[in-house]
């Protein structure tokens, strides 16, 4: 069986007519933690956050993306700054909190500035719109690819990480325009 989910060629960042909310603004804001807790993405405002999504029993682009999220982690407290990092599940049915949970125990993935997150399914195919991570289901997969999306202190698209800049993958926060990540001009 077969079922799309946001299939799309591109992030949709802004919505025309609106008043201009910055990005982290035009997220779903209500989730679930890894612990059963209620978790706003407004608590997380005035803070650097580094957002992906995945699904627990992936074997193959999130640990790839887990591993690029601890350089990212180590990366930024090298350079004396702090961030928050958002793992949103693509499945909320299999990603529930129990299983984040086990995810983050088994993998080590313990730090307090990581926050592994279930929503509903329309709340996460809505972030999976606005940050622009194109998946599918396949049968039981989630069909994906490597994703990452850091939103700056002010809420705004800071740089994207994807298959097409898989050389920002060891560019230090700070460097990462100089780096050639992709930022897109209109949200800075």
């Amino acid at each position: 069986m077969l079922v799309l989910g946001p299939l799309l060629a591109g992030p949709c960042f802004s919505d025309a007519g609106a008043p201009r909310k910055s990005l982290l603004e035009q997220l779903p804001q209500s989730w679930i933690d890894d612990q059963g807790r209620d978790i706003n993405l407004a608590e997380f405002r005035g803070r650097r956050i580094y957002f992906t999504m995945a699904y627990a029993t992936c074997r193959r682009v999130c640990p790839m993306t887990m591993a690029h999220l601890q350089e990212l982690q180590s990366e930024t407290e090298a350079s004396g700054q702090s961030a928050e990092f958002v793992i949103i599940g693509y499945d909320p049915a299999v990603d529930d909190p129990q299983a984040w949970q086990q995810y983050r125990r088994s993998r080590g993935l313990l730090r307090e500035n990581w926050h592994f997150l279930t929503g509903t399914p329309a709340t996460a195919e809505q972030l999976a719109h606005r940050l622009g991570f194109p998946f599918w289901k396949y049968d039981k997969h989630v069909m994906h690819e490597y994703r990452i999306v850091v939103v700056d202190e002010q809420g705004k698209l800071a740089a994207e990480y994807g298959t097409g800049t898989k050389q920002l993958l060891h560019a230090p926060p700070e460097r990462l325009s100089s780096a050639g990540a992709q930022v897109r001009q209109s949200e800075k």
